[in-house]
Formats: C-alpha cells, sequence, structure tokens
C-alpha cells in the first residue's frame, strides 16, 4: 500500500488518543462499537505501537492492507499482508505495526470478555524493530 488511502474502511482521524503507544503515526476509524469493538487501524511506515497484553478478552487482526509485522514476545517476528488473520491469546504480550516502507491497515476486533483490559508496556525501538525485523 503506497498510501493511506489505498484500502477498503475509512482511514479515520490520527489516534492522538493513543498516541503515547506508538512510535510514529497511526490511524483510528471504529467500524462499530455494538456488541463487539471493531476498528480500522491504520499505521504509517515505519509506525508500530508497543508492546502490550490484552487481558482476558484477547485480540483478532484481520490485515486489509500494506504490509506490517506481527511479534508475541520470545518469538520471530511474523510478516503479514492483506487476508492474514492473527488470533492474539489473553495474556500474550505482543507488538504489530507497518513495515519501513509501507502503509499497513487492519481491523482490530476486541475479544469480549468480563473484567477485559488493555496494558501497554515498553516501547519497540528503532534499533530493536530494524534488527528483529525481516
Amino acid at each position: 500500500m503506497k498510501n493511506k488511502e489505498d484500502q477498503i474502511f475509512e482511514v479515520g482521524e490520527k489516534n492522538d488518543a493513543f498516541s503515547q503507544y506508538f512510535i510514529g503515526q497511526s490511524y483510528l476509524k471504529m467500524l462499530t462499537t455494538e456488541g463487539v469493538n471493531i476498528a480500522n487501524v491504520t499505521f504509517e511506515p515505519g509506525c508500530r505501537n508497543n508492546w502490550h497484553i490484552h487481558h482476558k478478552g484477547g485480540q483478532i487482526l484481520l490485515v486489509t492492507a500494506g504490509t506490517g509485522y506481527y511479534q508475541e514476545w520470545g518469538k520471530p517476528v511474523q510478516k503479514l499482508h492483506p487476508g492474514d488473520v492473527v488470533n492474539i491469546s489473553p495474556e500474550v504480550k505482543h507488538w504489530h505495526g507497518a513495515t519501513k516502507d509501507n502503509w499497513f491497515s487492519h481491523l482490530a476486533i476486541e475479544v469480549p470478555a468480563e473484567g477485559s483490559s488493555n496494558e501497554w508496556l515498553e516501547i519497540v525501538g528503532d534499533e530493536d524493530y530494524m534488527s528483529n525485523t525481516p
């Protein structure tokens, strides 16, 4: 994906409410909050979120555009393309974001669970990002 408009869902606004948990610029468009929260999250090239954990509920990522990465703590980075699905179990420390040269978008689906929460952790710094991504 060469620019943020090349996708099937609306990009939304700059993700300022969560900017402290991202390196680079991301965009957020809530598609629905009825029953299950589903958001279109778009990352500019090189943008990624901090390590984080979804407690109790977990998360599902549906890749819709561009090229990105997903990594679980202690495991190798996975490269993501449109059509990929990532099921993130509760309590798994992970991060996701764009490759250094491409925009990236995914739908983020919060798996409903009583008492679920999201814990933001340390950043994925430039050195770790560049040395661990293919």
